[in-house]
C-alpha cells in the first residue's frame, strides 16, 4: 500500500482558507440575487474569476508548500538532531527486536563503539535481553541497574509508538505505519553511589567489649602481678580499637565500651576480629588465658538502637560461651571466633540466685507445665523429671508434655507408667497442655532454647510465664520475653543444672530412685560416659544424684543397644570417609531401627577415635529429613559449622536437619561448606 502525506492541522485551514471564503461568497450571491438580478449576475462574474484564480493558485503552489514545508521539517530535524547527539546524557534508539539503530555521541563514548554501530544492545550490556525490553513486559517504561567498567548506571528504557508520533504531527499525517522503537537512557550514579556509601561507611557503630574470665584468670596470678595484668589488657584493648580510628572507654573492671565508624567494622571482620586471639597472648605468668567477648550493633535508625543492638549483641555471645564476636543488625546477625571451650565456673553462687528466682515464680502459679525439645533425649526427658520434683515439693500440679514417645527414652519413660507413686497424668501429649495452660500456669522449658524445635511451639504463646533452662549455646533464634533464663554453655548437661538447682529449691530435698536415674542417665549421654565437658560441678552433680539412689548399673541397662543398631554403627564407620586428611563424613544407613539418629551420633563420636580427625559428620535420612551429626574434641568448633547449615548445638556437638533434599546432596552441601569454611578462616 502507498502511503499518501497529507496535510493537518492548521496549516491545512490556512491553505485551504481561500476556497471557504469563496463558498461563502457563493451563499452572499444566492442573496443579491434576491435584491437585484444584475447586482446579482456581476457578483457572479467575480466568484468565476475569483474562483478560477484561487483554484489555480491552490493546485499550482500546493506542491510548492508542501516542499517548504518538508524542507523546514527536515532542518528543524537536522537542529533536533544535533542537539540531540551532542546531549550529554547517553542516549540511544532500538528496534523493537533491541538492535541499536542510533546513538549519540556520549553513548558512544560510553561503549566506545563508533557511530553506525548497530548490533544488539545485548552485546554492550549482557544483562538487558529482549525479554526485559518494555514491549515484552507489556509496559511502556522498565529501568534497571548495571555495573559497567566499574561505573554504576541506572538505565531506563522506554517504548516510542511511530504512530502515535504521527498522531501527534503539527503539519503531516503518514497512514498505514505502524511499530515502534526504544529509547535508552543512561545516568551515570556512580559518583551519587559513592557519595552514598561514603555517608554510610562514616555513620556510627557502637561496640561492647567483655571480659569472659576475669576473676577466674587474675585467681591464677600473683596479687601484685594483678594490676599489671589488667594494664596489659587495658592498653592491647584501647590500642586496638584507637588504630581503627574508634574511641574506647573502660566502664567497668571487665567491661569496655567502644564508639567507631561503620567502616572501621567491615575491618574488623575482614581481620575476623583478631583481637580475640591477641588478647590470649597476654601472659605475665597468669595459668589461664583471658578471653573477651564482643558485641557490635550498626546499621539502626538512630545511635540508642545501635547502643541495644550492642548489648544484644554481647548477651548472644556471652550466651554462647564467649571468646567471640557478635554483630547484629536490624536485618542479621554474625558471629565471628567461638573455638575456644568456656571454661566451667567453679562457684554455684549464679545457680543458687536462679534457683530461689525458679521457686518464687513456681510458688506463685497454681500448675507448672515442663516441655524439652522435639525428640527427646536422656538430657531433655531427665531435666523435665527433675524439674517436676521440684514442682511437686513446693506443692503444684505439675505435667510433662510429651507428645511422642521416642524409642531413645522408652525405658526411662516406662519407669513412671503404672507407676502407683505418680499420677496418670503426669506425661500429657500437646494438645492437653495447650488445655491446660492458662494465666495462673508457668512453663519450664529444658535442654533447649530454640522456640521452633520445642515439643510444642505453640504453647509458649499460651503461657505468660516461661523459664528456659539450657546448656546449648543461643543461636539467632531465641525464646523472647522469658521471666527467667537461665543458660549455661559451659554445663555438661540440662540435668547438671536442675540437679544444682534442685539442691537451693528446698532444704533438705529428697528425690526418688526413679527420678535419679533419669537425671544421671541425661548427664552420662550428654557427657558420652564423662569424657566430653565433664566438670567438677558435672561430677557433684552425678554424686548427688547417687546420694540420692541413682543406680549405675540400672542405668547401663537401660541404655543398652540392640544387634540390630550396634551393627549399623559399626557400618557407619567402616565407610566413614576421610575428608581434607582432618574431617570423617560417613552415612548412618538405618532405615529399620527407632532410633537411627542415635545412632548416627553415636557413630559420630566413635569416628573421633581415630588419630588426626578433628570432626566427625555423620548423615542420616529419617522421616523425609537427612539428619547430620556433628562432634569435635577441642581444634574445630562444630557449632558454627551446623549454624551455617541452619541448625546449631555445643562447641564440640551440634547438629542440623535439612528437608527436600537427598543424602547425596546433603554431603555435597556439607562439603561445600567445610570447604568454604577452611578458605575463609573460619574454621
Amino acid at each position: 500500500m502507498k502511503k499518501r502525506i497529507k496535510l493537518k492541522g492548521r496549516i491545512k485551514s490556512y491553505i485551504q482558507f481561500g476556497i471557504y471564503l469563496g463558498l461563502l461568497l457563493c451563499i452572499v450571491d444566492v442573496a443579491v440575487f434576491t435584491i437585484d438580478i444584475r447586482a446579482g449576475i456581476i457578483l457572479t462574474g467575480y466568484l468565476i474569476c475569483y474562483f478560477a484564480v484561487t483554484l489555480s493558485l491552490y493546485f499550482r503552489n500546493r506542491p510548492l508548500v508542501m516542499n517548504e514545508l518538508i524542507s523546514f521539517a527536515t532542518e528543524y530535524g537536522q537542529i533536533q538532531k544535533k542537539l540531540l547527539r551532542d546531549l550529554d546524557v547517553p542516549y540511544a534508539l532500538l528496534e523493537d527486536n533491541g538492535k541499536v539503530i542510533w546513538t549519540n555521541s556520549a553513548f558512544e563514548s560510553i561503549v566506545h563503539q563508533p557511530k553506525g554501530y548497530k548490533k544488539s544492545i545485548t552485546s554492550l550490556f549482557p544483562t538487558i535481553t529482549k525479554d526485559r525490553l518494555p514491549d515484552a513486559n507489556e509496559v511502556d517504561e522498565a529501568q534497571y541497574e548495571l555495573e559497567y567498567e566499574g561505573n554504576e548506571y541506572v538505565v531506563k528504557l522506554k517504548k516510542i509508538s511511530l504512530q502515535e508520533m504521527a498522531e501527534h504531527s503539527d503539519m503531516i499525517d503518514e497512514e498505514g505505519y505502524e511499530g515502534f522503537l526504544t529509547a535508552v537512557y543512561l545516568y551515570d550514579e556512580t559518583a551519587l553511589h559513592i557519595a552514598l556509601q561514603e555517608v554510610d561507611d562514616q555513620s556510627l557503630a557502637v561496640g561492647m567489649i567483655y571480659l569472659d574470665n576475669y576473676d577466674e584468670a587474675l585467681d591464677g596470678v600473683e596479687e601484685v602481678r594483678r594490676s599489671l595484668l589488667i594494664a596489659l589488657i587495658d592498653r592491647k584493648v584501647n590500642k586496638y580499637i584507637s588504630s581503627f580510628d574508634g574511641i574506647c572507654k573502660k566502664l567497668e573492671k571487665d567491661k569496655y565500651l567502644a564508639i567507631m565508624r561503620k567502616r572501621a567494622v567491615a575491618q574488623l571482620q575482614e581481620s575476623r576480629f583478631d583481637l580475640l586471639e591477641e588478647v590470649k597472648t597476654v601472659n605475665i605468668g597468669n595459668e589461664m588465658a583471658v578471653t573477651i567477648s564482643i558485641g557490635v550493633g550498626l546499621d539502626g535508625l538512630t545511635y540508642a538502637q545501635n547502643y541495644e543492638f550492642s548489648r544484644n549483641a554481647i548477651d548472644l555471645a556471652l550466651g554462647r560461651g564467649g571468646d567471640q564476636a557478635v554483630i547484629k543488625t536490624p536485618e542479621s546477625i554474625t558471629y565471628y571466633g567461638g573455638k575456644s571451650q568456656q571454661v566451667e565456673k567453679n562457684t554455684r553462687v549464679k545457680a543458687r540466685v536462679k534457683a530461689h528466682a525458679l521457686r518464687e515464680i513456681i510458688t506463685g502459679k497454681d500448675q507448672v507445665l515442663v516441655m524439652g525439645h522435639r525428640m527427646p533425649d536422656a538430657d531433655s526427658f531427665g531435666a523435665a523429671v527433675g524439674i517436676y520434683r521440684i514442682a511437686l515439693t513446693l506443692g503444684r500440679k505439675a505435667h510433662i508434655v510429651l507428645n511422642d514417645q521416642v524409642p531413645a527414652i522408652e525405658p526411662m519413660v516406662e519407669l513412671f507408667k503404672g507407676n502407683t507413686e505418680y499420677e496418670g497424668d503426669m506425661i500429657i501429649g500437646n494438645q492437653q497442655a495447650i488445655e491446660a495452660a492458662g494465666s495462673n500456669t508457668v512453663l519450664v522449658v529444658v535442654d533447649v532454647n530454640k522456640p521452633s524445635i520445642t515439643e510444642c511451639p505453640d504453647l509458649l504463646r499460651y503461657c505468660k510465664s516461661v523459664v528456659v533452662l539450657d546448656h546449648h549455646r543461643q543461636g539467632t533464634e531465641t525464646i523472647e520475653n522469658a521471666t527467667l533464663s537461665y543458660v549455661e554453655p559451659y554445663a555438661s548437661s540440662s540435668c547438671e543444672m536442675v540437679s544444682e538447682i534442685l539442691q537451693y529449691t528446698y532444704d533438705n530435698i529428697r528425690i526418688r530412685p526413679e527420678e535419679a536415674d533419669c537425671m544421671y542417665s541425661g548427664i552420662m549421654i550428654d557427657t558420652n560416659n564423662f569424657m566430653i565437658k565433664a566438670g567438677v560441678r558435672t561430677f557433684e552433680a552425678a554424686a548427688f544424684l547417687r546420694r540420692n539412689g541413682a543406680d549405675v548399673t540400672r542405668v547401663r541397662k537401660m541404655f543398652r543397644e540392640d544387634a540390630q543398631g550396634y551393627k549399623a554403627k559399626a557400618d557407619a564407620v567402616s565407610q566413614a570417609e576421610i575428608y581434607k586428611q582432618c574431617f570423617t563424613i560417613s552415612i548412618c544407613t538405618a532405615e529399620d531401627l527407632p532410633n537411627p539418629t542415635i545412632i548416627g551420633a553415636q557413630a559420630a563420636n566413635e569416628l573421633l577415635n581415630i588419630r588426626g580427625i578433628k570432626a566427625s559428620f555423620v548423615l542420616t535420612d529419617f522421616q523425609g529429613k537427612v539428619h547430620i551429626s556433628a562432634r569435635s574434641i577441642d581444634e574445630v568448633n562444630v557449632q558454627v559449622i551446623m549454624e551455617r547449615m541452619g541448625g546449631g548445638g555445643h562447641l564440640n556437638a551440634a547438629a542440623c536437619q535439612m528437608e527436600g533434599v537427598g543424602i547425596i546432596e546433603a554431603m555435597g552441601a556439607l562439603k561445600r561448606t567445610l570447604d568454604s569454611m577452611l578458605e575463609n578462616g573460619e574454621i
